[in-house]
């Protein structure tokens, strides 16, 4: 493709401070800290897959419908998701210590590990990232720039950008922590965004 039509199509600048804008905002947020949880118990591979397909999905959604939105009761879609993060909590409670650690990085019958983790990672991202400030922002950026195809690039690669960071993060962590803590650590952070989903809808 001709470079000065790419040029013309995308505006580099708007995409690099979308960038910097989402990237920033992402650092701290709990999808972030979701993907370094997940990532200190499955795949790295396996939540990064899972968490980049939420995130281009959510991004999608942020920029191909910016007035509509805006306008999506959000109060309903918090609760639900809210009401996903505590099942996600209780799930971490009760997963057994012995189906962690060398298990999970043995080499196996790939027969038997057919677990869909990177599904697993895509419906905890999806669900904390809709409605979160890092997707309002997007949208915002789309409104007041009319240029979608700059900020959903940037936005996009920032949230990746953030993804992988976490997700080494969380693989490296696990080499610290024992498997039943980790339980605690993401059974804790999960029921404490499902709270933090359901306390800001109804508030």
């Amino acid at each position: 493709m001709n470079p000065a039509y790419i040029s013309a199509m995308i505006s580099f600048p708007l995409l690099f401070s979308t960038f910097i804008v989402i990237f920033v905002a992402e650092l701290p947020d709990k999808t972030a800290l979701a993907a370094l949880i997940l990532a200190t118990k499955y795949r790295p591979r396996d939540v990064i897959v899972g968490a980049c397909l939420a995130f281009l999905v959510q991004t999608v959604v942020a920029v191909a419908a910016v007035s509509i939105f805006t306008r999506l009761p959000l109060m309903p879609i918090r609760i639900a998701s809210g009401i996903g993060f505590l099942i996600f909590s209780v799930f971490a409670f009760l997963r057994k210590e012995e189906e962690l650690g060398k298990k999970e990085r043995a080499t196996i019958d790939p027969r038997k590990s057919l677990k869909p983790i990177w599904l697993m990672s895509f419906l905890v991202i999806f669900a904390a990232e809709w409605g979160d400030l890092t997707q309002l922002a997007t949208a915002a950026l789309v409104a007041q720039n009319r240029h979608p195809l700059s900020v959903g690039i940037g936005a996009v690669l920032a949230l990746w950008t953030v993804t992988v960071l976490a997700a080494v993060s969380g693989s490296r962590l696990s080499r610290f922590l024992k498997p039943a803590l980790l339980n605690i650590m993401s059974g804790l952070l999960f029921a404490a965004i499902g709270i933090y989903l359901i306390a800001t809808a109804l508030w």
